[in-house]
């Protein structure tokens, strides 16, 4: 006897409703204290609407790591064979069980199915629900919390959040419950990553240089083109830059500016005068009205100028320009212009953290949310970060896997790695209770310097009175190469040997709980000159300190290596790191073995022979790196 479609549809909720009421409740996400600076000041309103929303877990994410090695180790038959988008958003894309599941939790727990919707690319599930709803589905109490500071307002709930044990496996995280903005803006919306100030990372400079050299006998005391190129033996002529690809990426407010760009052109590198970069603009971002100063034109400056003169004349370097100058950017903004499955992917951006478009307070950039509107460049710098504790787990995860994803696709992501050695933005540190604390003394990582899917990259210095031939050092000047150990994330096995080659020969001199040692991912990974760097802003040249600096000039070497490969028939090199922690590798760059990274009260981590948590495998030596990866398929 066939059943009437609505009989049906009756029994299958009716099933949902009884295994939602027999599956017990288990903790889902929790916080073990508020983020600084935000305290409770009442029980948010029972009949108050929440726009919940429910990310679902992607299928084969647990495999994420096997392909990725599988077209990025040196020894795969696989190695270079990257996946399309479409394969990689095919692979990943949540079940139709976790689909199911999660809905009929939802209509068998009292919500109407028509108010249940599923996001068009199967990523997550929303419903406008009340605070009472909210409550009764997750086990939690919501409350209006309120940051001392800004004065800003937000809605969330207690310490945790529950879900029905058979729910739970098919979700990864529920907005809004746990997660706090990143950063507070004045006009109390979310904060662009590209404030001044915003992470641990931004140069910091010691002012105006009133003599300006450009010789080799000069390199300890300024920076310039010239000795980058002779620290890493970085002469190259580009071949293939039809098909080659450089992408730096800069975060409103901060901004280059064009006549800076000609100053330093003029000086360093005559043939580039009224060269430009190829701007992408994603989400209203632009270089205008943004004001002037090296706390809005030092970063972007700083990248695009020695990018710019690294990758030489015929090479175009494309400016990702991310975020309008109201609303702001995060990492995730950029992430959903390279990658349209990720706007979605395990509940898309969360809009505690992440930007809305079109702009809810008006006056900032009106279209939609760009997505999957930029093909990524092979190489992508970025001079940002946060502090891990700034952000939840399942954010960082979620955002972490994007970059495997990138990195399937054969593009090769570097981070700065930060710039107060082992402690957070400010030199702050965790205390025994997790707070960011001037009084702490437990290491404080950064993200995404510690997701294992992107290439870390820390600071080094020509030590003064040194000769540009002679060894570098970590950098001790300003500024101190952020390293550590992650509290997120686990190691990955590429990078097992050398860490434990590390922690066995030389074992940091600290108690436990001063930095994760339960078997975390390490980094930075490599590491480029971050001292002295003489850059043009707003008509003078500045001294200037960061791994800001190091991140571009190592994705202008790696360029490099991308156009010889492509040259020859061959494919972009892709996620690197399983690459350069093998053993061939290894040998290719310059081993720092002195220097470290103080923070937090210590001396931090030492520089040593081998990968060490200051440097990593140490600075890139060109013509080493070159014909390893051409050696390879």
């Amino acid at each position: 006897m066939l059943l009437a479609p609505r009989v049906l549809l009756a029994l299958v909720l009716g099933l949902a409703s009884t295994a939602a009421a027999l599956s017990p409740h288990v903790r889902h996400e929790s916080r073990r204290s508020l983020p600084r600076g935000w305290a409770p000041v009442r029980r948010a309103e029972r009949d108050s609407i929440l726009p919940l929303r429910i990310g679902l877990a992607q299928s084969n994410l647990e495999a994420l790591e096997e392909y990725l090695l599988d077209v990025s180790h040196p020894e795969s038959p696989n190695y270079g064979n990257h996946w399309s988008p479409a394969k990689v958003a095919q692979t990943f894309r949540p079940s139709a069980d976790a689909v199911d599941t999660v809905r009929s939790w939802l209509v068998g727990s009292g919500i109407d199915a028509h108010r249940v919707r599923l996001n068009p690319s199967g990523g997550w599930l929303t419903a406008n629900v009340t605070v009472a709803e909210a409550e009764r589905l997750l086990a939690t109490e919501y409350h209006v919390y309120e940051h001392e500071e800004s004065g800003h307002k937000q809605i969330g709930c207690d310490s945790a959040y529950h879900l029905p044990e058979h729910v739970a496996k098919h979700v990864e995280i529920v907005t809004p419950t746990l997660h706090f903005d990143a950063k507070v803006k004045k006009r109390g919306i979310k904060s662009s990553v590209g404030d001044p100030g915003a992470g641990p990372v931004s140069p910091k400079t010691t002012g105006t240089i009133k003599t300006l050299f450009n010789q080799l006998e000069n390199c300890d005391e300024q920076i310039t083109p010239i000795c980058l190129r002779a620290l890493y033996d970085f002469v190259y002529v580009p071949l293939s830059t039809h098909k080659n690809s450089i992408g730096i990426v800069e975060y409103t407010p901060q901004a280059y500016n064009p006549a800076d760009l000609d100053l330093f052109f003029t000086n360093f590198s005559k043939s580039q005068v009224g060269e430009r970069p190829v701007m992408q603009s994603i989400d209203g971002g632009t270089i205008e009205g943004q004001g002037g100063g090296f706390d809005i034109n030092g970063e972007s400056n700083l990248d695009l100028q020695y990018a710019m003169s690294l990758v030489g004349k015929s090479q175009p370097v494309t400016l990702y320009q991310t975020g309008d100058d109201l609303e702001g950017a995060s990492f995730n903004t950029l992430l959903d212009a390279l990658d349209g499955s990720y706007c979605t992917f395990e509940g898309g951006d969360d809009p505690e953290q992440d930007p809305s478009y079109p702009d809810p307070f008006g006056g900032g950039y009106q279209g939609t949310t760009q997505c999957g509107t930029i093909t990524p460049a092979h190489v992508i710098s970025t001079s940002y970060s946060y502090d891990e504790v700034d952000l939840t787990p399942a954010y960082m995860q979620r955002q972490c896997s994007e970059y495997a994803k990138l990195g399937l696709m054969g593009v090769t992501v570097l981070y700065s790695s930060g710039d107060f050695g082992v402690a957070a933005n400010g030199g702050l540190c965790l205390d025994s209770e997790g707070f960011l604390d001037f009084e702490g003394d437990v290491f404080a990582p950064s993200f995404p310097g510690g997701c294992p899917y992107i290439t870390s990259v820390g600071a080094t210095q020509v030590n003064p009175g040194a000769k540009v031939t002679d060894p570098e050092s970590a950098c001790n000047q300003v500024i101190f190469s952020g390293g550590g150990f992650s509290n997120v994330f686990a190691m990955p096995s590429y990078q097992e040997k050398a860490v434990s080659n590390y922690l066995t020969k030389f074992p940091p001199p600290y108690a436990a709980g001063i930095y994760n040692t339960s078997g975390s991912r390490a980094y930075p990974d490599i590491s480029a000159n971050g001292a002295n760097y003489a850059v043009a802003v707003q008509g003078e040249f500045f001294l200037v300190y960061g791994t800001s600096a190091s991140s571009p000039v190592s994705a202008a070497i790696l360029s490099a290596v991308n156009d010889a490969r492509l040259t020859i028939g061959k494919k972009p090199i892709g996620f690197i790191n399983p690459t350069i922690y093998s053993s061939t590798f290894q040998k290719a760059f310059n081993d720092i073995v002195s220097g470290n990274n103080p923070g937090c009260g210590t001396d931090g981590f030492a520089a040593q022979p081998g990968w060490d948590p200051v440097t990593g495998l140490g600075t890139p030596n060109f013509p080493k790196l070159l014909a390893e990866w051409l050696l390879l398929p």
